[in-house]
């Protein structure tokens, strides 16, 4: 059995061993082993050259990884917390995400931003954010969300192996959670792939990282009370994978989605339309949305207030039911 955060390191500690040019940049990444110690032990058996512990600078860090990966390496940044990755926003949208375009697909930028998001650890201010829309919507960038040990073990090798720049989100109340088994008889789901983890048959529940949990959960509540919820793990935000979405809300023929970034202008927000688009017909009720309420993200003490839980999932299927 395998937590999240010791399948993340073995992903990363394989993808070194299958590719010399993989380096790792980070802010206490090396003898420390990261805060959450994801990268554990990667120093001492790969050298200094290779898990380099960096300055607190991490519009510096993201900017040496783009020189690196021009000269062919494929860096893996960690930036320690979700609320520390805006200094080095600049450098994210304007470079990393432009330069394919910007030489006319002649230059590749396989770069990994790996970045501890989400809440649920009761840290304090700039620790729990969730910034995926704001990503996912600057064209050039790649967004994933693991949601499980299996998938981070995979995944991470993945988005390593990836020719284009991917910001790899991992949902930090989870690192030392909840284990798995890990079976490296199963082949891995494709990189970019939406996945259903629970089948169901009354309304669909959309979630990624933390909140695949919460729906799981929620979804196991609801058959106490005679209601079938199927719940999709979206896994990739961008590009998104609706093939298995529209499926699922074809079948069922109601939809929520829940995360736990702001409401408005969310991952929700654009789900719920291309469903709207593609699935009218079908719809026996609007698509609704569950996530955090659109202020910013409160101090430790409040956030089991902020954060979307059962109780709220379980009450937006209940007014999709009624509609």
């Amino acid at each position: 059995m395998i937590t999240l955060a010791k399948a993340l390191n073995a992903g990363l500690r394989k993808a070194m061993e299958n590719d010399p040019k993989v380096v790792l940049l980070g802010e206490d990444i090396g003898r420390l082993g990261g805060v959450f110690r994801i990268t554990d032990g990667l120093q001492k058996d790969f050298g200094e050259d290779r898990v380099v512990d960096t300055p607190l600078a991490e519009s510096g860090i993201v900017g040496s990884a783009v020189g690196l990966a021009l000269r062919g390496y494929r860096p893996v940044v960690e930036i320690q917390f979700d609320g520390f990755v805006y200094p080095a926003y600049d450098q994210i949208v304007n470079q990393v995400a432009k330069m394919h375009f910007r030489t006319g697909g002649k230059v590749t930028m396989p770069m990994v931003i790996r970045i501890p998001f989400a809440g649920g650890i009761g840290a304090v201010e700039h620790h729990s954010e969730s910034p995926e829309a704001q990503f996912a919507h600057t064209p050039g960038l790649k967004v994933v969300a693991c949601s499980n040990p299996i998938d981070a073990y995979w995944m991470i090798q993945q988005a390593i192996a990836s020719p284009d720049p991917i910001v790899f989100l991992e949902p930090k109340r989870l690192y030392h959670s909840d284990k798995a088994e890990l079976d490296l008889a199963v082949p891995p789901v494709p990189l970019f792939s939406s996945r259903v983890v629970r089948r169901g048959d009354d309304l669909t529940v959309l979630a990624y990282g933390p909140t695949v949990k919460t729906a799981l959960n929620a979804a196991a509540a609801a058959e106490k009370e005679g209601t079938s919820l199927e719940v999709v793990d979206l896994r990739t935000l961008s590009p998104l994978d609706l093939a298995p979405v529209f499926a699922s809300v074809r079948r069922t023929g109601r939809a929520v989605v829940v995360h736990e970034a702001h409401t408005n202008l969310g991952m929700g927000a654009e789900v719920a339309a291309r469903i709207s688009e593609e699935c009218f017909h079908s719809l026996e009720a609007p698509v609704l949305r569950v996530g955090g309420f659109d202020t910013p993200y409160p101090p430790a003490r409040a956030e089991e207030h902020f954060l979307p839980d059962l109780d709220r999932l379980l009450d937006a299927v209940d007014r999709s039911l009624t509609w």
